[in-house]
C-alpha cells in the first residue's frame, strides 16, 4: 500500500487532520482528524513508501509500549478505514 498523492498531514487549530491538496485530491472535500497515534502511523506509512499492516504495527512496536497483537489488529482497522476514504490506495 502506499499513501495516495495529494493528502498531506496538517495541525488545524491545534488538531492534526489529512487535507486533500492538489488535483489529486480534486474530489475530497474533507478533513480526516489523528490522533497522536494515527498522525504517527500516517507520517511513519510516509516515511516506509510501500507499506502494510504487518511492517507499520512492528515500528509501532518500537515506539510505543503495545504487544504487535494489538498494534497489528489497530494498524488494520485504521488502514481499512483509509483505504475506504481513498487517502491509500494498493
Amino acid at each position: 500500500m502506499k499513501r495516495k498523492e495529494g493528502f498531506v498531514l496538517r495541525t488545524v487549530c491545534g488538531e492534526k487532520v489529512i487535507v486533500g491538496e492538489g488535483l489529486g485530491a480534486i474530489d475530497f472535500g474533507k478533513l480526516v482528524s489523528l490522533n497522536d497515534t494515527a498522525a504517527w502511523i500516517w507520517e511513519k506509512a510516509g516515511e516506509l513508501g510501500d507499506f502494510n499492516a504487518d511492517a507499520l504495527a512492528k515500528a509501532m512496536t518500537e515506539v510505543y509500549d503495545v504487544n504487535y497483537e494489538i498494534a497489528q489488529a489497530d494498524v488494520e482497522t485504521l488502514l481499512k478505514q483509509w483505504k475506504e476514504l481513498g487517502i491509500i490506495e494498493e
